[in-house]
């Protein structure tokens, strides 16, 4: 299966968080859209990998993802060398996504910045003719998607460009409460952490509005971008 655009995270949810509204919209145009979490989750505080497995799945039913994967890479501790890029390039190789949608390049979570700069290069290497990976003994072709963006997740970041996603905010916001575990429960019996507070929660909504009344609609989602943004006419910019 061929994708339009391939949602890489570090950890199941980061993807929910940060790039949700744009992935349910661009499904919505048509497009086919698959997630790929590089680990399980397993040194979070709360819940365990099997739930995150479980919450990951709802999530992706809730967005209506062609394909969600995940490399299970160790949590805190994967680094950005070949083997680990190589794994990476595996996957974009078989899906062939022209956008891929990635963490954070700086944030509070270790991970995210790893998992950005990870990703990056994988993208660029996997365009290489000479690095061969195969998938059940067949041979894969090389292939380099055309953008690379990232998303914005826990520190301000300001984005290189907006997405409006204000008919998309609902199924966003689904997506992120699937991970039940993770975020604010009234009756939780969980240790806080700083994503299980109720601030939190309303903040992914808080920032999506604040993003939106910039570009004067009612909810968006910001990117960053390693070159130039190109359009072919002036006019194409809103």
């Amino acid at each position: 299966m061929k994708l339009d655009i391939l949602a890489i995270g570090a950890h199941p949810d980061d993807v929910e968080l940060s790039c949700s509204g744009t992935i349910a919209k661009e499904i919505a145009n048509g497009k086919k859209v698959g997630i790929l979490d590089l680990t399980r989750g397993e040194l979070g505080t709360r819940g365990t990998p099997e739930i995150r497995d479980l919450e990951a799945k709802k999530a992706s039913d809730i967005l209506g993802v062609s394909i969600r994967e995940n490399l299970a890479f160790k949590d805190g501790f994967f680094i950005n060398d070949k083997n680990h890029q190589l794994e990476i390039i595996k996957v974009l190789r078989k899906y062939q996504p022209e956008i891929v949608l990635c963490n954070a390049i700086k944030d509070r979570h270790i991970d995210h910045g790893k998992g950005s700069s990870l990703t990056s290069d994988a993208c660029f290497l996997s365009g290489l003719r000479k690095i061969e990976t195969s998938i059940d003994g067949v041979i894969q072709d090389p292939w380099r998607p055309k953008h690379v963006y990232h998303y914005i997740q826990w520190l301000h970041i300001e984005p290189d460009f907006v997405v409006d996603i204000s008919n998309h905010i609902d199924k966003k916001m689904e997506s992120v409460k699937a991970y039940s575990s993770q975020f604010y429960d009234n009756n939780s019996k969980e240790p806080a952490t700083p994503i299980s507070s109720k601030n939190f929660l309303d903040s992914v909504k808080y920032r999506a509005a604040d993003l939106g009344r910039i570009i004067n609609v009612k909810y968006a989602e910001g990117f960053t971008v390693e070159r130039y943004v190109a359009v072919n006419s002036i006019f194409d910019l809103i």
